[in-house]
């Protein structure tokens, strides 16, 4: 259990307290796998995400605030995402022709084909959960979603 994991001798005050140190224990272990997972490729989680969000609003381009929206971590700095993966030829940017204040920002061919061979690293990433049944990950699903209300 999360006691042994962080070595915790001391009780929890709360069944509650014990939930939160294991939601946020258990996502530190999961972005580390995936961070090992995504090394060979010489991305970021965040890095890979961004390439997730424009890879699923194809062909039609996004502009980077719409980019933060989107991603799962809010902290992340999404122009400069933008700026590291368009120096990687894996996004373009273009000026927004409805908005000159935006810009335009799109995956490049050599985006979705590093995603494409990418994807039997989602399959890997499941298996993280693999001691879930399906049942049990679609209640865990539930649960989250309760959490955030």
């Amino acid at each position: 259990g999360i006691e042994q994991d962080i070595r915790q001798n001391k009780g929890f005050r709360s069944e509650r307290q014990k939930a939160i140190v294991n939601i946020v224990y258990t996502e530190g272990w999961i972005r580390g796998n995936l961070t090992s997972l995504l090394k060979p490729y010489g991305l970021t989680n965040q890095q890979y995400n961004v390439l997730r969000i424009l890879r699923g609003s194809h062909p039609k381009p996004l502009s980077t605030s719409v980019i933060r929206e989107r991603m799962i971590d809010k902290m992340s700095d999404a122009s400069r995402i933008v700026d590291r993966l368009t120096s990687k030829g894996l996004l373009e940017r273009s000026p927004c022709l409805a908005d000159k204040r935006l810009v335009d920002v799109r995956i490049t061919k050599q985006g979705l084909d590093l995603l494409s061979r990418m994807d039997d690293l989602i399959n890997d990433f499941d298996e993280l959960l693999i001691s879930l049944t399906e049942e049990e990950a679609e209640q865990l699903n539930s649960l989250l979603d309760k959490i955030r209300g």
